[in-house]
């Protein structure tokens, strides 16, 4: 199968070499070609160029995009979209006043999704997440990493990894499952978070290695949830089976977790709604991907990740969405990009960027996705007929995706 593009007014995100991250001042450059068009060929873009240039060429389908603008689809890079449910009832619960950890401290949060997911079959948890990925693919998402963690025991946590292997198999996404199996502390070891701890380490890191169900290993690193010490001692297990680290941290406090995630050389930390100076200079000295989350910060109401204090200091930022059904009930990043620009101050070229090639080196699938460039994965969005790229970030209500491809296939 062949798709020919023709007459497409922008082409975003346009790279002659296989760029792979971009950090500062360069994220405010975003390769741009007018008039242009994309061939892809099977699941591949093999070549693109300006129509000024144009050469007859053969294609089993030929796509007329004049006026619409054609770019990488999203690389949403931090999702919990398996779960089972939703936590509708404390979305009214902060709006009448209980903050976050007042939910969590009454057993709600969290502990709630897990009680709910334990008792939902694995075919009823594929079928909820299967409609929800199907959502944000139509919303332009081409690549996704998604976590456990709403398991808490080892049955429940290898049924939320079986779900995301299923998920791989049948949808042509590319999908990156991480294990987050410390993301609360379950009743029965309220007084006993060591006792947690050991089995994480002791059995379920090994169980989930076993049946190969994880690339990434996940911590809450958060007051009330996992210390310091805690998450080394989880990061280390998951390092010792294959397991490349990814943290949740900085959300609510920051006390050292980005520069132990950096110490582990974690391929993200994500969050960073509270930043220190000494956050900003330990990332100096790593590979690791700042990833923030804007639309949690819109939900819950807290702070936004100091993203212009990130990218000014020299950095790369990444976004994602956080799709989960506490904090962050959506996953489209059409909104993650314009609230990065209204909120975060980012610039559209800023977000396009931290969307799109960096949201996927956040994957370690940076060398295949994030950019059009000769030889990469054919995943590509298709808008509406409209302005310029600016429109994207600025008509944050809109749907302006009129088509997207993933590996080669309109969907």
């Amino acid at each position: 199968m062949s798709i020919l593009i023709t007459n497409i007014k922008e082409l975003l995100q346009v790279r002659e070499t296989n760029i792979t991250i971009v950090k500062g001042k360069d994220m405010k450059i975003l390769p741009i070609l007018k008039n242009a068009y994309v061939l892809i060929e099977h699941d591949t873009i093999v070549e693109f160029g300006s129509m000024d240039d144009f050469e007859s060429l053969e294609a089993d389908e030929i796509i007329d995009a004049k006026g619409k603008i054609v770019m990488p689809a999203w690389c949403d890079s931090h999702t919990h979209i398996v779960y089972a449910g939703d936590r509708t009832q404390e979305f009214v619960d902060r709006i009448n006043g209980l903050s976050y950890e007042d939910i969590a401290n009454r057993g709600g949060g969290i502990l709630n999704s897990a009680e709910t997911l334990q008792n939902t079959t694995e075919d009823s948890l594929y079928e909820q997440a299967a409609k929800r990925l199907t959502k944000v693919i139509k919303l332009g998402t081409g690549a996704i990493e998604i976590k456990s963690g709403y398991g808490l025991t080892i049955e429940a946590e290898l049924k939320m990894l079986r779900v995301i292997k299923r998920l791989k198999h049948e949808f042509p996404i590319s999908i990156k499952p991480t294990l987050l199996a410390a993301h609360a502390i379950p009743k029965e070891f309220t007084n006993n978070k060591n006792g947690f701890i050991d089995l994480v380490v002791n059995e379920m890191i090994p169980a989930v290695a076993k049946e190969h169900l994880a690339d990434y290993i996940d911590v809450f690193c958060e007051k009330g949830y996992f210390d310091l010490e805690d998450t080394e001692r989880v990061l280390k297990a998951g390092i010792k089976y294959g397991m490349t680290p990814k943290i949740h941290v900085n959300q609510f406090n920051a006390f050292g977790g980005v520069a132990l995630g950096v110490k582990h050389n974690a391929l993200s930390v994500d969050h960073l709604e509270e930043l220190t100076d000494d956050d900003i200079s330990v990332l100096k000295t790593s590979h690791t991907m700042p990833v923030a989350l804007p639309s949690c910060s819109y939900f819950l109401s807290i702070p936004y990740t100091p993203g212009r204090q990130i990218i000014d200091a020299g950095l790369p930022l990444a976004l994602a969405t956080d799709y989960n059904p506490g904090s962050t009930p959506s996953g489209n990043m059409n909104f993650v990009v314009s609230t990065a620009c209204i909120k975060m101050k980012l610039t559209p070229e800023e977000a396009i960027n931290a969307a799109t090639i960096n949201g996927a080196y956040a994957m370690g699938i940076s060398n295949n996705y994030g950019s059009i460039c000769r030889g990469k994965k054919a995943n590509l969005i298709i808008t509406k007929a409209i302005p310029s790229y600016y429109h994207l970030p600025y008509a944050f209500g809109d749907n302006l995706i009129e088509t997207v491809i993933i590996n080669g296939q309109k969907f």
